[in-house]
């Protein structure tokens, strides 16, 4: 068995790829009917199919996993963040562990939590 994929919910699937691509240079794959797979694995699904499919409602901001990135240069990635979007609501802005990883943790337009790092 194979883990293929990670999916996300999002509102607006349209400024949802902007982001991933703007930010992390996430290339679109297969673009298909609310569901989008992007490179390195990303799918995003519209939040009304995911609704739709598993008849609940979706808790943006909920704490319960991440998105994790790796960035050498993480001080140009944390400008261009604040840059591109300003409005990004930040859990913590760049900081630097005790182990000496430096760390930006925020949550995407819609709620999903991300975090970028320095490799280790």
């Amino acid at each position: 068995m194979k883990l293929k994929n990670v999916l996300i919910v999002v509102k607006d699937i349209e400024k949802a790829k902007k982001f991933y691509h703007d930010l992390f240079g996430l290339d679109v794959v297969l673009d298909q009917e609310g569901n989008v797979i992007l490179t390195e694995g990303l799918v995003l699904q519209d939040e009304a199919i995911w609704k739709k499919y598993l008849g609940k409602e979706v808790v943006p901001k909920n704490n319960s996993c991440e998105l994790y990135f790796e960035e050498k240069e993480i001080e140009d990635f944390a400008e261009k963040l604040e840059k591109q979007y300003p409005e990004i609501y930040y859990v913590n802005r760049l900081i630097t562990h005790s182990w000496g990883q430096k760390v930006i943790r925020f949550y995407d337009l819609d709620g999903n939590l991300i975090e970028v790092g320095t490799p280790v």
